[in-house]
């Protein structure tokens, strides 16, 4: 029977310090990017699953950054990559620990294992390895499978992309199924990005002030102001549902369209803002205006630095500043006095 001694040697003494072997770096590029995936995705797992017992918030970027900083230097120290764990967070949390010094505590208490019975380790039979690992997955697995059901039961693709990781992971490098894994994970948010963006219609009560809910329009009517509002995540993924759902400015004469974007990102794709320039430019040679309403100051600073704004009229950004709704009652007021200025009789 093969024991652990049979494949490496487990010394009665802690690691030491081992140089960076600068040649085998490329080799082992593909695979680290892998592991690391795997171990940021774990530790961004965690945190919602387990909150911080003080009811504090936990800081995602801080867990990244010490899981950076502690790999670099177990890397020094000969280390398996870290990284955090749900399963030893669960069984810390459930023998009552409270603070981080759990961790430190146990790996103090590992080292002195390591010291006194290390050798010992080397005669465990690689069967009892295997059925470990095929019993604490099993386990991982029973206690997600409420959240596999839920998965299953609510999306197809998502399904799809579960199942065809987990093949990958039996069939394939480690490395190579945790690409696949990420790949797909992008598609989706893709796909799902893209369904996701749409415009809503709105029209203003000139009586009451208040904004309500009107049919989409296919065309610009001329001469009259057309406000949607823009819901989306400004991925390129959103590129065709906009092109398809954006009125055409076609005949458009002296007509405004009024884009309310305060609750877009700050940072569009740089495929949105060519659509926006090009729907800018198509809507102004018919004799159309365009404005945004709800222009956060990154966003303003970002039209300036690819030169979207150079193909707006000076009047068509309206910050987003005051009450909510303030920007759009502004934007809207002044589609109505640009509308009447280009139809008077003097012009």
């Amino acid at each position: 029977m093969e024991l652990v001694r049979d494949i490496a040697s487990i010394p009665a003494a802690l690691p030491s310090f081992t140089a960076p072997a600068w040649d085998v770096m490329p080799e082992l590029a593909a695979g680290a990017v892998s592991v690391a995936l795997v171990a940021l995705a774990r530790a961004a797992g965690i945190s919602p699953s387990m909150p911080n017992p003080d009811g504090s918030r936990s800081s995602v970027n801080g867990d990244f950054v010490s899981q950076g900083v502690a790999n670099v230097g177990g890397g020094l120290l000969q280390a398996l990559p870290s990284g955090g764990s749900l399963s030893r967070t669960g069984v810390a949390a459930s023998a009552g620990a409270v603070t981080r010094w759990a961790g430190i505590i146990s790996g103090a208490f590992l080292a002195v294992v390591v010291l006194v019975a290390g050798p010992l380790a080397e005669r465990i039979p690689m069967p009892v390895i295997g059925g470990l690992v095929l019993v604490v997955g099993g386990e991982l697995i029973w206690g997600k499978r409420r959240d596999i059901l839920l998965v299953l039961r609510t999306s197809k693709l998502s399904s799809a992309a579960m199942i065809a990781t987990f093949l990958a992971t039996t069939q394939l490098p480690l490395q190579r199924a945790i690409v696949i894994g990420a790949v797909l994970s992008l598609l989706l948010y893709c796909a799902q990005a893209a369904r996701r963006a749409r415009f809503t219609a709105l029209v203003r009560d000139d009586a009451t002030g208040q904004w309500s809910t009107a049919p989409f329009p296919e065309q610009l009517p001329p001469g009259e102001v057309t406000v949607l509002d823009y819901e989306g995540s400004s991925l390129f993924a959103e590129l065709p549902t906009l092109r398809t759902h954006l009125p055409d400015p076609k005949g458009a004469r002296d007509a405004v369209l009024v884009l309310a974007i305060r609750t877009a990102p700050d940072i569009p794709s740089s495929a949105i803002l060519k659509a926006l320039r090009r729907y800018t430019d198509t809507l102004h040679a018919e004799g159309g205006h365009l404005v945004l309403a709800g222009v956060h100051s990154e966003q303003l600073a970002l039209l300036h630095r690819t030169g979207v704004a150079d193909h707006l009229d000076a009047d068509a950004v309206v910050p987003a500043e005051g009450p909510l709704l303030a920007p759009l009652d502004r934007a809207h007021a002044e589609s109505v006095a640009w509308i009447a200025e280009r139809r008077s009789p003097s012009r």
